[in-house]
């Protein structure tokens, strides 16, 4: 199991950031949760096995559709044992 979070900056609040991370995350099967930031970015962790959380890394860089992530910022941190997959 390994953890991320990232924070991705740009136009990433208003176009559905949130939800379509949760929706990759679950058919990953990567637990977290992602939440919007009072500066306009939105902040997101996962957990889960190494190849998913990478694929959601990945996922959270190109964003999905109206979105446009101008920077994500990735750090490790250590598990905390996470379940599901929540927006805050």
């Amino acid at each position: 199991m390994v953890r991320r979070r990232v924070r991705a900056h740009g136009s990433v609040q208003g176009v559905f950031f949130r939800d379509a991370t949760r929706r990759e995350a679950n058919r990953r099967g990567v637990a977290g949760w992602a939440r919007n930031c009072a500066d306009g970015s939105v902040e997101a962790v996962f957990e889960g096995e190494p190849d998913a959380v990478d694929a959601l890394v990945e996922f959270t860089r190109q964003g999905p559709g109206h979105a446009r992530v101008e920077r994500l910022d990735v750090a490790e941190e250590a598990p905390e044992g996470l379940t599901g997959f929540d927006v805050r």
